[in-house]
């Protein structure tokens, strides 16, 4: 059985579907399996999914009549194999870390749902959008409320930065309503939450969502069908409070709730010169400089983006820059820092701005001054325990990439080569800095 079955449906998707499925398959998780399903495609869509389908046995391709996006991904649920369910749109992309990032939070939780932020894309800009900016678990009750203070955002209403229990949807019977137009995958998230208890929310993007033009409000419903659509989908969200809400608090929040009527959905507008707002592909670490030639030079570049990789995602979920993190992580790897002038050595940064970021990651509570017994020079040392488990973790997730494909025995022998490279450098530095005497 596969942890994690991920579904698309598609139609008439041939421009976009192979980035999506590609970034999909050139993960860092690898035990899911893919449903693609073609609703009746009028372009090459179905061709594209049985190419790759042919490519990779983790991809099962669905071939069926035009019945709709509810029913294609209700199709999705009972084909579903995997412990976890996570969705798609054929429009967009996930990050490289999206699946590992989703499971290993339900996982080590053992929580209900686990929600996420995601980028937002308007052609060659990009923009963070995360609702909930914390990291740790919810209780129902508390995510209603919060989801309460913005019953219309696509945060909440969306199935794409989410991570479902397959048991709890087969136990309850919970399933896309098909007679829905409009909100639908909002209704099946209200449905699903009723019974949950417990909910993680990651301050960290998984996602890209793409906006597109001539959408089914504007182009499909006219006015009046807008709102009585909209009252339909009401029900559903006034009923979903009366069950979680006792009945004073259900009455004393009427107003609020009320408010969905009025609210329009929304998932932030990317807006040039915003702040938060870049251009596409800087949000990520990237790799400018192409080569053949294997020399340590290159290979020590190449690691250092790697590894830079996983530290952004920690840079994001801690609101702190990715120096930041960089500096986090030498702290804790090192043991040994002791003053501005180590970092801003490691760093190629002044010391003053060493001791900047020094004093930021103190007033953040991430790292602090440590004086050893008898001694008046103080280690720096990272204090906070999640900030800790999360280098480890990245650290663990890079060797794993580096030594993928090697056997047991391959990673022994690198670890001893290593340390060889290691201590060889560390000798010749340290000659080379002693002063020389006639």
């Amino acid at each position: 059985m596969p942890a994690v079955s991920i579904i698309i449906p598609v139609y008439n998707a041939e421009k976009s579907i192979g980035r999506c499925i590609d970034s999909i398959l050139t993960q860092e998780f690898e035990d899911f399996e893919l449903i693609l399903i073609n609703d009746g495609s009028k372009d090459s869509s179905g061709e594209i999914l049985d190419e790759y389908a042919a490519k990779d046995a983790r991809v099962r391709v669905i071939h069926k009549p035009n019945s709709g996006v509810s029913a294609t991904r209700n199709l999705g649920l009972k084909e579903a194999k995997g412990k976890y369910i996570q969705f798609l749109d054929a429009d967009d992309w996930m990050t490289t870390d999206s699946t590992k990032i989703l499971y290993r939070a339900m996982e080590e939780d053992a929580c209900d749902m686990v929600v996420a932020g995601f980028y937002r894309v308007v052609g060659e800009l990009v923009a963070r959008k995360s609702s909930i900016e914390t990291d740790r678990i919810l209780t129902l009750q508390e995510y209603s409320e919060l989801m309460m203070d913005n019953p219309a955002d696509y945060y909440y209403g969306v199935l794409w930065n989410k991570l479902y229990r397959t048991d709890l949807i087969r136990q309850y019977n919970i399933h896309m309503d098909e007679s829905l137009s409009f909100c639908e995958d909002f209704v099946f998230n209200l449905d699903y939450l009723v019974h949950t208890e417990k909910i993680r929310a990651l301050n960290v993007p998984v996602y890209y969502y793409v906006k597109t033009e001539g959408g089914l409000v504007s182009k499909n419903m006219n006015p009046v069908r807008l709102v009585q659509m909209k009252l339909s989908v009401f029900s559903y969200y006034s009923k979903f409070f009366k069950d979680v809400l006792d009945e004073k608090q259900y009455q004393a929040d009427r107003a609020s709730i009320a408010g969905f009527l009025v609210a329009a959905a929304g998932d932030d507008m990317v807006v040039p010169m915003m702040p938060g707002t870049r251009k596409l592909g800087e949000e990520t670490v990237s790799v400018s400089l192409e080569t053949r030639t294997d020399s340590p030079l290159l290979n020590t570049y190449y690691e250092r983006k790697l590894f830079e990789r996983y530290l952004n995602t920690i840079a994001m979920k801690y609101d702190i820059s990715l120096r930041d993190a960089v500096v986090c992580a030498v702290i804790h790897v090192s043991g040994r820092i002791r003053f501005a002038g180590d970092i801003a050595d490691f760093m190629g940064i002044s010391q003053l701005s060493a001791m900047g970021i020094f004093e930021k990651l103190q007033l953040k509570k991430l790292i602090s001054p440590k004086y050893a017994e008898g001694s008046d020079l103080p280690v720096m040392e990272v204090i906070n325990p999640h900030l800790i488990k999360d280098i480890d973790q990245a650290s663990a997730d890079y060797r794993a990439l580096i030594t993928k494909g090697m056997s047991e025995e391959d990673v022994v022998q690198l670890k001893r080569l290593a340390g060889i490279y290691g201590k060889n450098i560390r000798e010749a530095l340290r000659v080379n800095s002693e002063p020389k005497t006639e």
